[in-house]
């Protein structure tokens, strides 16, 4: 097992993104270029995870500074999923820091160094569009409004007093990755971020944000759903339901 006891991992998850690839590929090289990426691509037809082996290639022979990993799956088996094994694989080999990242340019690579800047005193940076200095570009107004009624949804049935839940963009430290219990976690896509920032929460794990600016994509298709937004919501209801119920539980023994 090579170990990375300083190093950092940026999770890509990829289906059909060969347009967009490279530019994030590239990106990442010059905003930080001492990131590993892992790739993992969901059999992509467009042969996105061949491409990417390719530039690993290329990269590896010009003694780049950084390593490109792919990890090939046998078909679309779904986002979250993809952060899963990309956080066990981070786990197995050592790195410290684990990033989320999305492949169609939505996350800009110039404000990752400002996430990463926060991981020594904290154990989740999130990149957030809803607080003081975020914000979304090229975004209609119908994704904006359900986004924002998606975060402030989590927040009223939470209460952990993240102003965006549903982020996709956001560094984990390994420590606390370890002690999540990754192998129960299902939900996918807004349910699956919110999955982890509520364990993170409940494990008492130093959760911060960091403003960043959301670009819509100018290339592929948008991967959300409604069966995806309507899984968060009923699981959101569900946990914050049994945390509620808990808490008066409690209430009631003390008296």
């Amino acid at each position: 097992m090579t170990e990375h006891v300083s190093r950092i991992l940026v999770v890509v998850p990829t289906y059909n993104e060969r347009d967009s690839i490279p530019v994030a590929l590239e990106r990442l090289l010059e905003h930080v270029p001492d990131a590993d990426v892992l790739v993992v691509d969901d059999g992509s037809p467009d042969g996105t995870g061949e491409l990417v082996e390719k530039i690993a290639a290329a990269e590896s022979d010009a003694a780049s500074s950084r390593e490109i990993h792919v990890m090939h799956r046998s078909g679309k088996l779904g986002l979250g999923t993809a952060y899963l094994q990309g956080f066990g694989w981070a786990l197995e080999r050592g790195y410290r820091t684990v990033v989320e990242m999305d492949a169609d340019g939505s996350h800009r690579a110039e404000d990752l160094p400002r996430l990463l800047a926060r991981t020594g005193d904290s154990d989740l940076v999130i990149g957030s569009r809803w607080m003081r200095g975020g914000r979304v570009v090229n975004w209609p107004w119908h994704r904006e409004v359900l986004s924002r009624c998606a975060n402030l949804y989590t927040q009223v049935l939470l209460g952990f007093g993240v102003k965006d839940g549903t982020a996709g963009f956001r560094a984990y430290s390994a420590d606390l990755l370890r002690r999540l219990p990754l192998d129960e976690v299902a939900s996918q896509g807004y349910g699956f971020q919110v999955d982890m920032t509520w364990r993170s929460y409940l494990a008492g794990a130093r959760i911060v944000e960091v403003p960043i600016v959301f670009v819509e994509r100018t290339a592929g298709v948008s991967k959300m759903s409604g069966g995806i937004i309507g899984e968060a919501m009923v699981s959101v209801a569900r946990w914050g339901l049994a945390h509620r119920a808990g808490q008066i539980r409690a209430l009631f023994g003390r008296r």
